[in-house]
């Protein structure tokens, strides 16, 4: 463990489980949401229907497909924020794959009131899981490959601020349990 997941911090107003595809980041954060007794929003269902196509095509998302969706979650979580009781977490499933994507998720947000849980597993398990889903836009072992490419561990700075990694490979009652005792500050 590192000496950044060690400072205790205050629970977050906004979790958002990132991760590749397959990670368990909509099951983990309808659970978490629900344990924390949150609100949980899963990033995919705000992707426009071109992204969607172009997913279900095969085809990887570019830089000017992610940037408006990026924008929609902000939105949704800057509103949560000012709007929703303090003891009333948001928590959302994003993939989040890049810092600058973390950033603009949380950009002119006060530090640490929004954290990234990156539920972090090997290609060879996401890659199972893949191919034992059915009515997923995400398919394929390209589209994975080009999400492990992307993907950009938590900063230090990042971590500073409260953000951590979760072995997404044990199971989901362990992951949720890891999950809530470290963003309260025990773990």
């Amino acid at each position: 463990m590192n000496a950044a997941a060690l400072i205790p911090h205050p629970p977050p107003a906004c979790l958002v489980v990132m991760g590749v595809s397959a990670c368990g980041k909509s099951v983990v954060g309808g659970l978490l949401a629900k344990r924390l007794g949150g609100v949980f929003i899963d990033g995919d269902d705000h992707h426009p229907d071109e992204n969607l196509a172009k997913m279900a095509a095969g085809r990887p998302l570019d830089e000017e497909d992610r940037w408006p969706w990026l924008d929609a979650l902000h939105a949704i979580i800057q509103g949560h924020l000012a709007d929703a009781p303090a003891d009333c977490p948001l928590v959302v499933a994003c993939s989040a794959l890049r810092q600058s994507y973390r950033d603009r998720l949380q950009r002119a947000l006060p530090v640490g009131q929004v954290r990234f849980v990156h539920l972090a597993l090997s290609f060879e398990a996401a890659l199972g899981r893949i191919q034992s889903r059915r009515d997923h836009f995400m398919k394929g072992r390209h589209m994975l490959e080009d999400q492990f490419a992307t993907l950009e561990p938590l900063t230090p700075t990042e971590q500073a601020a409260g953000s951590f990694a979760v072995d997404a490979e044990q199971g989901i009652a362990d992951v949720v349990d890891d999950i809530v005792q470290r963003s309260a500050g025990r773990g």
